[in-house]
């Protein structure tokens, strides 16, 4: 199992550690470095920044978001970074919730997530491979564009730049079965959220049967400490906002999966709590429990404990979200 740092988005602004972290990471042998975003900084910027500070880590989105960029302005992104890299970039994409896309990006939620994702990522692949000029005539996304404003001036065109990489690796953030089925068929990796290395089975049976080479690379809260407890308070914070915050309360994807992951009751609870603006209480509302198998929060010794069944499943790639170059190094000691 490889490391990877995860660095999620900015908050109210730039984090001055980011490259300081992501460079101890490379020096101590981790094999990537991730970066996010929601409606605040982009994905893209902040890794080319980084980029430019490293040689060797490799350079993920987690996740670039799909509503932002039509799927030949991503692949742009992608390879004109994986150029400027060396080819270390690994794109991750991922659909978002109608809350965002709707609300920050301006666009319409797709009627059918799955097959406006099958759609994107044949276009993102068509520009990588370069072979002819792009084109789709998909329900969500058509080169050229064919819509009833169309001009009809449009032409298929392929990409002017040539690719270093036409099989840079495409993963996908995916939370419900069907989705993590279609992810295991048409990506070559995937980015699970709150992943709980006891219940695989949450994600549906396509876990079971994963392609050979097959990334899963699932984010945790990562926090070497003495007390528990207090470590947990940040992964409930990050629960609270994810499941309270992060939808609406007839539509919201993550909290639809921690109560697939058994915790039903209390998600429900949470968003009731964080909607009505008590949001304290949300975070206090998630359980110990749930915010611990997703994380790995604790002294040294129990870090360790915990860390051999990551291993023991499909998981390829950890991606820890931490801020504390000592929990970074104890992590690369742990796994070495």
């Amino acid at each position: 199992m490889r490391l990877g740092l995860a660095l999620g988005y900015w908050g109210r602004g730039p984090s001055a550690d980011h490259v300081p972290l992501a460079l101890e990471a490379e020096r101590l042998g981790y094999h990537s470095v991730w970066t996010a975003e929601s409606w605040g900084s982009d994905a893209f910027t902040p890794l080319t920044w980084i980029a430019a500070r490293t040689s060797t880590i490799r350079l993920g989105t987690a996740v670039a978001q799909m509503a932002a960029r039509s799927p030949t302005t991503t692949a742009m992104h992608a390879l004109t970074l994986d150029h400027l890299s060396g080819g270390r970039v690994m794109l991750g994409l991922g659909l978002s919730g109608p809350q965002v896309v709707e609300g920050w990006y301006g666009r319409p939620f797709p009627a059918s997530p799955l097959t406006a994702t099958r759609e994107y990522v044949d276009v993102v692949r068509q520009v990588l491979r370069r072979e002819g000029p792009v084109e789709s005539a998909g329900r969500f996304h058509s080169h050229p564009y064919r819509g009833a404003d169309a001009t009809g001036l449009g032409r298929p065109l392929k990409p002017i730049t040539h690719p270093l990489r036409a099989d840079l690796p495409v993963l996908l953030g995916a939370e419900g079965p069907k989705n993590v089925a279609q992810t295991a068929r048409i990506a070559d990796g995937w980015l699970p959220l709150y992943w709980a290395p006891s219940r695989p089975e949450v994600y549906g049976p396509a876990v079971a049967g994963l392609p050979e080479g097959f990334l899963v690379a699932p984010m945790a809260q990562v926090r070497v400490c003495d007390d528990v407890a207090a470590g947990l308070l940040p992964v409930k914070a990050m629960l609270g906002f994810y499941i309270g915050g992060m939808g609406h309360a007839a539509r919201n994807f993550h909290a639809d999966l921690m109560a697939r992951m058994g915790y039903e009751e209390e998600a429900r609870r949470i968003q009731e709590l964080f909607l009505s603006g008590r949001r304290e209480e949300a975070v206090l509302a998630v359980p110990d429990a749930f915010a611990d198998e997703i994380s790995l929060v604790g002294p040294r010794e129990r870090i360790a404990e915990r860390l051999e069944s990551w291993r023991e499943g499909p998981v390829t790639d950890l991606l820890a979200l931490t801020s504390d170059p000592h929990t970074l190094r104890v992590l690369a000691e742990l796994n070495s």
